[in-house]
């Protein structure tokens, strides 16, 4: 396959990420400062920060969450990039990709040489129901939210219609949940570094410690399958089905390819990229499938001249269990219908064929909406270069691709990054 290449080649030199999770005390611009230094740790040369010329920032609604708007040039100046081209990009919960999006163009037209890329949420200063709220803006508040949509509620609808098109098993949403929480056990960013053994172990020491009846799950599906362990939140996604309201920043630094060995003489390049749009969900012809994302990865697929056989490893978004299930459809690692067989089977585990989300996805890592497209990233540049600890992946990496979608999929980008030796 073959598609329009960018104006000139973009790698990525460094990274950085703040610990994902619920920070009363720290701010957007706090969260921030922790991902920005982490990058300035990752760059191997020597590395001035006069050198950035522009500034890229995802964040979805610092308005509703921390009533404070025009975001980006503040942060610029919290770091001490002032006067630079600061902007806010928002679309939702693929704010973070897209400004990764805009950024890497940027950069391939030659506009800029040396762009500061970043995402950034503080979500949990609200309480639940306004965070309910506000992340119901980034549905259609003309039609679903006046008909009592919440998003557990779109995405079970989505869940829902999968289920019964393709007799699909509903532990195989489980086994996502149980897969990820595994992932995430070993990696200190996340936000939930439990495996569910762990969490079963914790609420059976609760109870001894309380003196109450201890629970006697004999594994991992019994707890969730246990209505007071695991409650319904909207059939069939149950309250480990959901991602978490998270705090959290990440960072990546982009130049252009010849600028590359000036930071690093081991950076990651941009291989292809895409993305796309979509309507409202009441406005699609299927619920089993995001269209935009398809769309996204195939555009990314051409661009970078290879197939989904290529890709080594995925990091999705998975704000709900099925979103993931969808999404290995979509990116084209299975066919239709496929998408759940392979997760019960182990195939997008460390160990299988297609591993997606070895970070731990949103799912356990977090989901701090404007950060996670950038967070994703973080995870190829760490598998790549050998820094996953126990959850790196073996043998020669080569291609690695990321998913971020907003809303039900009314914006989906991929991006496919490969390591050259």
């Amino acid at each position: 396959m073959t598609g329009t290449k960018l104006a000139r080649n973009v790698a990525v030199v460094g990274v950085g990420m703040s610990k994902f999770g619920v920070f009363p005390e720290k701010t957007s611009r706090d969260l921030f400062v922790e991902a920005y230094r982490e990058l300035i740790g990752s760059i191997e040369n020597d590395f001035a920060p006069e050198d950035i010329q522009a500034f890229f920032m995802g964040n979805f609604t610092s308005d509703q969450f921390e009533k404070q708007g025009h975001l980006a040039p503040i942060v610029a100046s919290w770091i001490g990039l002032s006067p630079i081209a600061s902007v806010r990009i928002e679309d939702a919960c693929a704010s973070g990709g897209v400004a990764l999006h805009q950024a890497i163009l940027a950069v391939a037209s030659g506009q800029y040489d040396v762009v500061l890329v970043g995402g950034v949420e503080k979500m949990t200063d609200l309480p639940t129901a306004e965070v309910t709220n506000a992340l119901a803006s980034a549905a259609d508040t003309l039609f679903e939210i006046p008909a009592g949509f919440t998003f557990p509620g779109l995405y079970a609808t989505m869940a829902t219609a999968y289920l019964d098109r393709y007799n699909a098993d509903p532990d195989a949403l489980a086994r996502v949940a149980i897969k990820n929480h595994a992932n995430g056990a070993l990696n200190d960013k996340a936000q939930f570094n439990q495996t569910i053994q762990d969490v079963m172990a914790g609420k059976k020491a609760k109870a001894i410690k309380k003196g109450t009846l201890v629970p006697t799950w004999e594994n991992e599906m019994e707890f969730m399958q246990d209505p007071k362990a695991n409650p319904m939140i909207a059939w069939p996604l149950r309250l480990f089905d959901c991602s978490p309201i998270s705090d959290g920043a990440a960072a990546l630094l982009l130049v252009s390819e010849d600028l590359a060995p000036k930071f690093t003489q081991h950076p990651i390049f941009v291989a292809g990229v895409g993305q796309a749009s979509d309507g409202a969900l009441a406005e699609r012809n299927s619920l089993t499938e995001i269209s935009s994302a398809s769309k996204a990865a195939q555009q990314a697929y051409e661009m970078a001249g290879i197939s989904p056989e290529h890709i080594d490893f995925a990091e999705v978004h998975d704000c709900f269990t099925i979103a993931e299930i969808m999404a290995s459809e979509d990116i084209g690692f299975f066919p239709r219908g496929e998408g759940w067989k392979a997760a019960l089977e182990g195939k997008t585990a460390r160990t299988g064929m297609h591993p997606i989300n070895t970070s731990g996805g949103l799912k356990s890592k977090g989901h701090p909406v404007g950060a996670s497209g950038i967070a994703q990233v973080v995870e190829i540049w760490k598998q790549f270069h050998g820094l996953a600890g126990e959850r790196q992946l073996p043998g020669e990496l080569k291609y690695a691709l990321t998913h971020n979608v907003g809303g039900t999929g009314q914006t989906a980008v991929v991006h496919i990054f490969e390591q050259r030796n």
